[in-house]
């Protein structure tokens, strides 16, 4: 394998656990979004709420001050309710991720080049699962709120929303510089195909 090869690999191996972190993060936390009741009076008790995949958390807050950034009753952080979502999405996500970390790992070694190939395929799968899961937790999160059977009016999108958006953009561009990365030596003049072009030296 290229030297130049190797490298590309590894700074895209790099991007590639940061974009797993992000997405565990994520999968395990409950702050994608927030929801709070307006508060129309001071010195009464609201109920908030924040959720994540796997569950939804409630609490009950008394406001005693208004709000300065309008998001009702504010930051919220005890445990409550189980709720699934999107999360069999999420799961389908984590499993490209698995699949794509053992195909990459599997190409570092001895002439695997071709591992780089389902290694790509893998992690870009894992990526639109990811915005998959996404796009549903946000229309979950519009029906919530537009549901006359809710108390829910303000919301806004969380930390562990951030951390999906950013699992997808890296997953899915490292999947597709995987992709780029296996596809065979270019010729080195315009008049070489490429079957002609020198092959690359195998370690």
């Amino acid at each position: 394998m290229l030297e130049d090869k190797k490298t590309k690999m590894k700074i895209t191996f790099l991007v590639i656990l940061v974009g797993i972190s992000s997405m565990l993060v994520a999968v395990v936390t409950d702050h994608w979004a927030v929801l709070s009741p307006r508060v129309e009076r001071l010195n009464t008790t609201c109920e908030a709420a924040h959720f994540g995949l796997w569950r939804l958390c409630k609490k009950s807050i008394f406001i005693v001050e208004e709000d300065p950034q309008g998001k009702g009753c504010g930051p919220i952080s005890l445990p409550g309710e189980y709720n699934i979502s999107a999360a069999a999405i999420a799961i389908f996500s984590l499993a490209f991720m698995t699949l794509g970390s053992l195909c990459l790992l599997g190409a570092f070694g001895k002439s695997r080049d071709y591992l780089l190939r389902p290694a790509g395929m893998f992690f870009a799968f894992a990526g639109l699962c990811i915005v998959i899961s996404v796009e549903v937790m946000r229309q979950s999160v519009k029906r919530m709120v537009d549901s006359d059977e809710t108390i829910w009016i303000e919301y806004y999108y969380s930390w562990s929303f951030t951390c999906a958006c950013a699992a997808f953009t890296l997953l899915f561009l490292s999947g597709l510089c995987l992709l780029i990365i296996s596809m065979p030596h270019m010729p080195r003049n315009p008049w070489e195909t490429c079957m002609d072009a020198e092959p690359e030296p195998i370690d």
